[in-house]
């Protein structure tokens, strides 16, 4: 699986930004983030059919994990940005059950400034 996480950008808090990655097929998606220092966090994730959504503590309810799977698009609406929201946003694919991924892509920068 190919994946292109996009959207990134400089946000002020409480703006919204829209991320979307990109997949060579359908597939069970999460999204994880990198702060400066920091280990990297799950924030998101969708089942394959979108039937199933799982997030963050941090991400519930700012947060929103969607899918067109006409395009084998997943996409990360995030409202209500703060500044601790700054982060590398990644995607992957290919979950192991045991916690880890097969598959990433690049990875985005989300930049919010207070």
């Amino acid at each position: 699986v190919q994946l292109q996480a996009y959207g990134g950008g400089l946000v002020q808090a409480g703006g919204s930004l829209r991320l979307s990655c990109a997949a060579s097929s359908s597939s069970f998606i999460a999204w994880f983030r990198q702060a400066p220092g920091k280990e990297r966090e799950f924030v998101a994730a969708i089942t394959r059919n979108g039937g199933s959504t799982y997030y963050a503590n941090s991400a519930r309810g700012r947060f929103t994990v969607s899918r067109d799977n006409a395009k084998t698009t997943v996409y990360l609406q995030m409202n209500s940005l703060k500044p601790e929201d700054t982060a590398v946003y990644y995607c992957a694919a290919g979950y192991s059950g045991d916690g880890s991924y097969e598959y990433w892509g690049q990875g985005t920068l989300v930049t919010v400034s207070s």
